[in-house]
């Protein structure tokens, strides 16, 4: 009987601990997260621009150069766009669609870009600043590779076509 108490009242002072232990999820958005930033990829919980206020999401964000802006636009996953935004391809819809047509060898890109993004990325936004996805993390680190792969060669084709040239680029979008 005294051995039962002395397991049961070690047992009450190491559950506490047990569950500061991380997830097999929280492992794997943790390793997707480190995998990104040895790629100079920033990663924020920002929440996404869409029309309806949501919750937050993991928000990959590739820099451009700062002498090289790129261009103005928002994608959004036709699940979470309104069926009045214009077509972009199968699958997407221009949210804010760049004010100058973009090259056909950076438009092949990113449009190779978004037949390869999983299920749960929802937002792909560019500005002056960045080139940014918005997505749930579902993949493990092994297949994020060949996306930030895409990402890096699409956001290259994008440096140096801003919007704005020679004008004041718009200011990064903050979290809500």
């Amino acid at each position: 009987m005294v051995w039962l108490l002395i397991i049961v009242i070690v047992a009450l002072v190491f559950a506490p601990a047990m569950w500061l232990k991380p997830s097999r999820g929280q492992k794997r958005m943790g390793n997707l997260r480190a995998a990104a930033r040895q790629a100079d990829v920033t990663v924020r919980l920002e929440t996404p621009p869409l029309h309806e206020p949501g919750v937050s999401m993991a928000a990959y964000r590739w820099p451009y150069a700062q002498l090289q802006p790129g261009p103005d636009f928002v994608l959004v996953r036709d699940e979470v766009a309104s069926p009045s935004l214009k077509p972009f391809m199968e699958g997407w819809r221009w949210r804010i669609e760049p004010l100058r047509p973009l090259p056909a060898s950076a438009q092949a890109r990113l449009e190779a870009v978004l037949e390869g993004l999983p299920e749960d990325a929802v937002v792909l936004e560019s500005g002056a600043h960045a080139l940014t996805l918005w997505w749930a993390e579902s993949l493990e680190v092994e297949d994020l590779a060949p996306i930030m792969e895409r990402m890096t060669v699409l956001r290259d084709a994008l440096s140096g076509k801003p919007d704005r040239p020679g004008g004041r680029p718009r200011p990064p979008s903050k979290p809500r």
